[in-house]
């Protein structure tokens, strides 16, 4: 890939407050057409998008009164209030169904919760809903705070399984120098590794409305491509981006990661999970997975070992061999009792019905 290409097939797209609510008192739309036109195109060509929106406290700051210094308290309301206006300004510019999500950090430390929200937006996007996301700031705690939405928005993106991450913002991309103050900057069109010089040249510079400044950008940039993300950072003031974006160009600066999101998947559930069971399979089931890159359903396992909750590694076997790791969507006393059934049957057996399989293949890899 060169610096002028650009590639993908699902991204998180990650907007900040300068673009939703430019002076900080109430959402606007001047800024988000180009880009809402951009996300009707890639739908309508195949592609997946979810949004990350920043906005909430700048779009109801002039419903909240104040004066001066705002408390944790009066952000809180103004995020409160802020929240269904983002919601209502996204919704207008779509024709399609949008939905939001609202997140803490502790929800994406939580194994149950980071599953939960994994399927649920795998679900939106199964059913063409665009999934809005934001951190919840009408409840959030400081310690609980993501800090800026540049942070949660790599945090989604590996959450979504997106092998993308575009981050709008209200500069160009990342600098070699302070455009600001010298005429002779140059933007830097692609990125091999975020080393330490790197980060030095995003300096302090913070936008007037939002929480996160190119600091930020390169910290979620790092986050990401250490997952095999790769990450892109653009002026969403510039309509002209997003026509490039449709062209298969590169308008900003592109962080490239260093390996395959496939490799760094497979590396994640390889190395940094521990199996906390196994699951052997019938042989229609290893071929399905194997040969096919199909999910492992119910109806294919034939044995559980070990004990596990939904959300733990597993290992799969099949005639006495490991084949595959992947995350289990239902423990291990529950695959017993649905184990060799059709997936029609498990609401019948467990009263209950998360998901049709027992390990998606998003969340499979085979060793």
């Amino acid at each position: 890939m060169t610096t002028n290409e650009f590639s993908w097939q699902r991204a998180v797209i990650k907007v900040g407050s300068a673009l939703i609510a430019p002076q900080g008192d109430g959402c606007k739309t001047e800024y988000l057409l180009a880009l809402a036109r951009f996300i009707i195109q890639s739908r309508a060509n195949g592609k997946e998008v979810v949004l990350v929106s920043s906005g909430s406290v700048a779009a109801g700051r002039n419903a909240i009164g104040f004066n001066g210094h705002t408390s944790i308290a009066e952000k809180q309301a103004m995020a409160a209030v802020g929240q269904t206006r983002m919601m209502a300004n996204w919704a207008r510019l779509f024709d399609f169904p949008c939905a939001q999500i609202l997140l803490t950090h502790d929800d994406i430390g939580h194994r149950q919760r980071f599953l939960n929200i994994k399927n649920t937006l795998r679900e939106l996007l199964k059913n063409d809903v665009l999934p809005i996301i934001n951190e919840n700031d009408s409840v959030v705690t400081d310690e609980l705070k993501f800090g800026d939405n540049d942070n949660l928005a790599s945090l989604v993106a590996m959450v979504a399984d997106a092998e993308t991450l575009i981050i709008c913002t209200d500069v160009d991309g990342l600098y070699d120098a302070d455009p600001k103050n010298n005429p002779q900057a140059k933007l830097i069109k692609k990125v091999e590794r975020i080393e330490p010089a790197i980060m030095q040249l995003a300096g302090s510079t913070r936008s007037l409305v939002g929480t996160g400044g190119m600091q930020s950008k390169l910290q979620a940039a790092n986050k990401a491509c250490q997952q095999g993300i790769q990450t892109l950072i653009v002026n969403g003031r510039n309509s002209e981006v997003f026509s490039q974006l449709n062209q298969g160009q590169n308008p900003g600066t592109l962080f490239m990661p260093a390996q395959s999101f496939r490799k760094a998947k497979k590396h994640w559930l390889k190395n940094s999970l521990k199996a906390k069971g196994k699951i052997s399979v019938d042989k229609g089931a290893y071929q399905a997975i194997t040969d096919r890159g199909a999910s492992l359903l119910p109806a294919g396992i034939h044995n559980v070992e070990g004990r596990f909750d939904a959300g733990d590694a597993v290992e799969i076997r099949f005639d006495d061999k490991s084949f595959a790791i992947g995350l289990a969507l239902y423990s291990a006393t529950e695959l017993r009792k649905i184990r060799g059934e059709k997936s029609s049957a498990i609401e019948t057996i467990l009263g209950y019905h998360s998901q049709d399989v027992a390990i998606h293949r998003d969340d499979l890899v085979v060793l």
